[in-house]
């Protein structure tokens, strides 16, 4: 099959048990991203959004309803099958990194492909093309506290994208940066779409993704409430922005 990186989400409802009470994170949501496109999901705390990102990337099981990739319910794939789509089909973009403390750069990037079984030249050649996709080529030998947070975002990206997966995760990959440094890894998520053909899905509330996104959804308590071009949203952000003094 084709890898795509198609995602439809049908009636999906996720609740967490605490005790005698329950939580509705999700509430019958339905949504469709196509395959090569940059999707940005909003929303205040507690809305869903990093469960609805941490179900499609097989790191949570929903109670109820599908999701298919490319035509694949992962819904009913078992503990080892979401292992192989963790490690094949995802990279996962974390909000603080998520990094192992005790390797290099090269050592986190080389970890994913190593576990998937790849050949050491392959592994080699592999590093070697994402660190300078994500311009870290001189902090290869750095360990993540000799490192920036950008530095070590663009890490995360590069280990996100080893066993080059058709679909991108990433939780607040901004939240944690200055707005310079969020706004070079916003551009480089714009790249892997543009020039790679990703599907990036991305929780986050940094109102400059309508820059890159083709469509920013807002969930509200578990549902859909809206779902607009990005473009669209991008001007509705400027037009709420004070004016500059002078203008």
């Amino acid at each position: 099959m084709v890898r795509t990186g198609d995602i439809v989400v049908k009636d999906l409802i996720k609740v967490y048990k605490t005790g005698l009470s329950e939580v509705i994170a999700l509430r019958g949501l339905d949504c469709t991203i196509k395959g090569g496109e940059v999707l940005a999901i909003m929303g205040p705390s507690g809305c869903g959004k990093t469960t609805l990102l941490n179900i499609i990337g097989g790191l949570d099981r929903p109670t109820a309803g599908s999701v298919k990739l490319d035509g694949v319910n992962i819904v009913n794939v078992d503990a080892s099958g979401l292992v192989k789509h963790r490690r094949e089909r995802v990279g996962i973009v974390f909000q603080f990194f998520n990094l192992v403390p005790t390797l290099t750069a090269s050592e986190n990037i080389e970890l994913p492909m190593m576990l998937a079984g790849k050949k050491r030249d392959y592994i080699k050649s592999r590093t070697s093309e994402l660190l300078k996709l994500v311009s870290m080529e001189a902090r290869a030998d750095h360990k993540p506290d000799e490192m920036s947070g950008g530095e070590q975002q663009r890490v995360g990206l590069a280990v996100a994208l080893a066993n080059d997966p058709p679909i991108l995760l990433a939780d607040e990959p901004t939240g944690e940066l200055d707005t310079a440094t969020g706004r070079q890894i916003l551009a480089l998520f714009k790249k892997l779409r543009d020039e790679y053909g990703k599907t990036v899905v991305i929780v986050t509330h940094d109102q400059r993704i309508g820059q890159i996104a083709d469509t920013v959804m807002t969930i509200v308590d578990g549902r859909i409430t809206s779902s607009v071009p990005g473009a669209e949203f991008a001007a509705k952000v400027i037009a709420a922005s004070p004016a500059t003094p002078g203008q």
